[in-house]
């Protein structure tokens, strides 16, 4: 029974993300590429929903350091390393050249499938291409 509660929990929670993207416009590539478009057609509004996000996510942070197993069961890891490495830095280049590009980052891009946008598939194919190529050439990172 709990396995089946914790199955369900978690898909909510999911439902429950991918309608907060779409409510705050992420899942729609053309309000990121505004976002970024500092000199042309800026929309500001994104800047809201990403300090909303940092809030929930430091309340989430807080409430995970209280705790010594994770809300669904199992070990509780917690990343424990705080440097800033060469790998991250280019990995952080990467990923925001990508949203630059194509306006869409991981999350957002799934939700705009599910709407039948071509180009969030075009995104997901491509980023699953670059994590398969990313295992299987840069395993150096797995510390």
């Amino acid at each position: 029974m709990r396995r089946h509660f914790n199955f369900y929990s978690q898909y909510l929670i999911g439902v429950l993300f991918g309608i907060g993207l779409i409510i705050s416009g992420m899942s729609n590539p053309q309000k990121i590429l505004n976002f970024l478009d500092l000199a042309g057609n800026w929309d500001p509004s994104l800047m809201f929903v990403m300090l909303g996000a940092i809030l929930v996510g430091l309340g989430g942070f807080y409430l995970v350091s209280k705790r010594t197993e994770a809300f669904f069961g199992g070990a509780l890891h917690i990343p424990t390393r705080r440097d800033i490495s060469k790998p991250l830095v280019i990995g952080s280049l990467i990923f925001g050249a990508g949203w630059g590009i194509a306006g869409f980052c991981p999350g957002p891009a799934i939700v705009a499938l599910g709407a039948g946008h071509l180009k969030a598939l075009v995104f997901i194919l491509s980023m699953l291409i670059g994590m398969a190529f990313c295992n299987r050439f840069f395993t150096g990172h797995k510390k």
